[in-house]
């Protein structure tokens, strides 16, 4: 079994959307102007955008967006800080190499790939700009 459907709650639905459709590929199958839109990666991930003033997530939740290799992660991080983005550095933690940052929408993407080096009990710097370390 595998989760293959999120529903996220943001501000701008439009601009959430071009985003994602921009930086990882994920097609429109429906739309309802600024109100939702339903996207899809390759795999068929059923990934809906709902329209929602109120929203905010807390710090530490995330959604991650798996790469082939360490390669593919390093370019997404180039091409999102020369757009403007901020993104923390990437690093290997927790078995991946990986990196995060905050996404039009306000909440947060983990960029990464598995690796062979043991870093199970490494965090990542990303966590360490929340209070008490969380």
């Amino acid at each position: 079994m595998k989760i293959n459907h999120i529903n996220i709650a943001v501000k701008d639905v439009g601009v959430t959307k071009t985003f994602l459709e921009h930086y990882f590929d994920l097609v429109c199958i429906g739309s309802a102007g600024n109100k939702f839109a339903a996207l899809n990666d390759e795999d068929g991930l059923l990934f809906n955008l709902i329209q929602d003033d109120h929203a905010v997530y807390p710090e530490t939740f995330h959604i991650g967006f798996p790469q082939e290799d360490e390669t593919s992660v390093d370019k997404i991080y180039e091409r999102l800080k020369k757009d403007g983005f901020e993104v923390w550095e990437p690093s290997l933690a927790h078995g991946s190499y990986t990196f995060y940052f905050k996404a039009p929408g306000e909440f947060t993407i983990e960029v990464y790939t598995q690796v062979d080096e043991k870093t199970k009990t490494l965090v990542h710097p990303y966590f360490n700009d929340f209070p008490n370390g969380k």
